[in-house]
């Protein structure tokens, strides 16, 4: 199974995003799917998270400008990020969470938001 992700580019400060992350197959039994950017580390940072029961997280940096939903029944999974700013800038990768199988990860998409 693999996921793809798409929906990066170039945007300017206060401009929107939506990205798309779909799967190739069905993964079974999910936790949730969200998605992760790099931090300064190097280090994917999760962002973004939905779970089966539509139950979702942010990280603080992003709550208020992020929305993340899904279409399970396609596993198709959408961020629409508004009023986006700089420090947005970044690889994006799309990533689902097992009960039993651990965690898939997509390949990234590259966000860059201009000031």
């Amino acid at each position: 199974v693999q996921l793809q992700a798409s929906g990066g580019g170039l945007v300017q400060a206060g401009g929107s995003l939506r990205l798309s992350c779909v799967s190739s197959g069905k993964i079974p039994k999910i936790h949730s799917m969200g998605w992760a950017r790099l931090n300064p580390g190097n280090e994917r940072e999760l962002v973004a998270s939905i779970t089966g029961d539509s139950t979702t997280n942010y990280t603080e940096s992003v709550k208020g400008r992020f929305t993340i939903s899904r279409d399970g029944g396609k596993n198709i999974m959408y961020p629409q990020m508004n009023s986006l700013k700089p420090d947005d800038t970044g690889v994006y990768y799309c990533t689902v969470r097992t009960y039993e199988f651990g965690r898939y990860w997509g390949q990234g998409t590259q966000v860059t938001v201009s000031s």
